[in-house]
C-alpha cells in the first residue's frame, strides 16, 4: 500500500481543529451528462442499493443509467440557480455561517469546510486540503439529523477509506445523528411557528422524510424510529394534538416496499377525507434540495390540488437560518471544548 503524506506540520504547536460538514451531493450541471455521472456514483454505493453487485451492475448500466439521467436533468433544471444546485449553495452558506460562529469564539484554531459524499467537492479532496492546512483533530458532522446506513454510514465509509491510506491519522470524532437535539428541535418548530404566524395555519401539518426500503428497518436501521421521534418532539413544541400532524416518507425508488405511509399517496388521499389544506415540512433535510423544492414543493402540490385540495404550503428547510447554525454550533462546540481542555 502507498501511504498518503500530509505536510511538515510542527506537532509541538497547538493542533488545529477541523470541522467537516458533509451532505449527499449534487450533479455538477443540470444536464443529462452531469446527472448520469452523479447517479452512477450514487447508485453504485452498496450502502444505497444492497442488491448483489453483478445483478445490480446489469440493472444500473443496462436500464437505469439509460433512462433516469434525462428525467433527473429535467427535474434539476426546474430548481437550478445562478449559484448552481440549491443543495450546493445552501451548504456553502451553512459552512460559512458556522465558520464565522465558531471562529468568533475559538479563533483561527478552528476551521470549517464541507464536502459531498457523491460529486464535488469530494471528501478525499477536502480532507487532503484540511490536513495539509494543519488540522490534527477532525470532527465530521454529516448533515443528516436522523441516522441511516445509507447516508451517515456511507459518509463514514468514505472518511475511513481516505484515512485508511494515510500514514498519519488525525484524532477523529464522528457525529452519527442529532435527531432529538433540543436546539435542532426548537429551530424546526420555530420555523413552522413563524411561517404560520405569517401565512396562517393549515388543517394538517405533514412531516415528510426521505424514504428507505422497509427491509432496512427490519434489519436494524434506526432511521424510521428517529424520524418518528423527531416528528413527535417538534409537534410537542408546537402544542399539536396527535390528529393535527402526520409523518410520511417520500422519494421511493424501485418496486420493493418502502417505509410507509408514502407522502404522495397520503396527499392524494387527504382531500377525500375532508382535509383541504396542508402544510409540509421536511425535518430530515438540513438544506433545500431537489427532493424538497421539486418533489415536495412542486410535484406533490400538484398531487394534492388535483385530488381536490385547496391550499398547499411548503415550509422551507432550515438552510442557513441563524437558529439552525446555532444548533449545529452547539453540537460542534461541545466536542471542541473537550479537545481544547484535554492535556496535550
Amino acid at each position: 500500500m502507498t501511504f498518503i503524506g500530509t505536510d511538515n506540520f510542527d506537532h509541538d504547536q497547538a493542533p488545529r481543529i477541523g470541522v467537516l460538514l458533509t451532505n449527499l451531493g449534487t450533479p455538477a450541471s443540470a444536464d443529462k451528462q452531469g446527472c448520469r455521472r452523479f447517479l452512477k456514483e450514487f447508485l453504485w454505493d452498496h450502502r444505497v442499493v444492497e442488491i448483489p453487485r453483478p445483478v445490480w451492475w446489469l440493472i444500473l448500466n443496462g436500464v437505469i443509467l439509460n433512462v433516469r439521467p434525462g428525467r433527473s436533468a429535467a427535474a434539476y433544471r426546474s430548481v437550478w440557480t445562478d449559484r448552481g444546485s440549491p443543495l450546493l449553495y445552501h451548504t456553502e452558506d451553512q459552512t460559512s455561517a458556522l465558520r464565522d460562529n465558531l471562529q468568533a469564539e475559538f479563533g483561527e484554531r478552528v476551521t470549517v469546510e464541507f464536502a459531498m459524499r457523491y460529486g464535488t467537492p469530494a471528501i478525499a479532496d477536502v480532507l487532503q486540503n484540511m490536513l495539509q492546512g494543519g488540522v490534527r483533530k477532525l470532527l465530521v458532522l454529516p448533515l443528516y439529523p436522523q441516522y441511516s446506513a445509507t447516508t451517515t454510514g456511507s459518509t463514514f465509509d468514505a472518511v475511513a477509506a481516505d484515512l485508511h491510506g494515510r500514514r498519519w491519522i488525525p484524532d477523529l470524532r464522528f457525529i452519527t445523528h442529532y435527531h432529538d437535539n433540543p436546539a435542532y428541535i426548537d429551530a424546526v418548530a420555530n420555523s413552522v411557528r413563524l411561517y404560520r404566524e405569517e401565512h396562517g395555519q393549515a388543517e394538517k401539518l405533514v412531516f415528510s422524510f426521505h424514504g428507505l426500503p422497509k427491509r432496512n428497518l427490519e434489519e436494524g436501521d434506526p432511521y424510521h424510529c428517529e424520524c418518528l421521534k423527531t416528528s413527535r418532539l417538534i409537534a410537542e413544541k408546537l402544542g399539536l394534538e396527535e390528529d393535527d400532524y402526520l409523518t410520511t416518507f417520500q422519494s421511493r425508488f424501485g418496486r420493493q416496499e418502502w417505509l410507509q405511509p408514502y407522502t404522495d399517496k397520503t396527499l392524494e388521499a387527504l382531500p377525500e377525507q375532508g382535509v383541504k389544506s396542508v402544510q409540509v415540512v421536511c425535518p430530515g433535510f438540513s438544506a433545500d434540495c431537489l427532493e424538497t423544492l421539486e418533489e415536495i414543493a412542486l410535484e406533490n402540490r400538484d398531487t394534492f390540488t388535483t385530488a381536490g385540495g385547496e391550499r398547499y404550503d411548503y415550509i422551507p428547510c432550515l438552510n442557513a437560518q441563524p437558529a439552525h447554525i446555532d444548533a449545529l454550533a452547539g453540537i460542534v462546540r461541545a466536542q471542541i471544548a473537550d479537545w481544547l481542555h484535554a492535556p496535550h
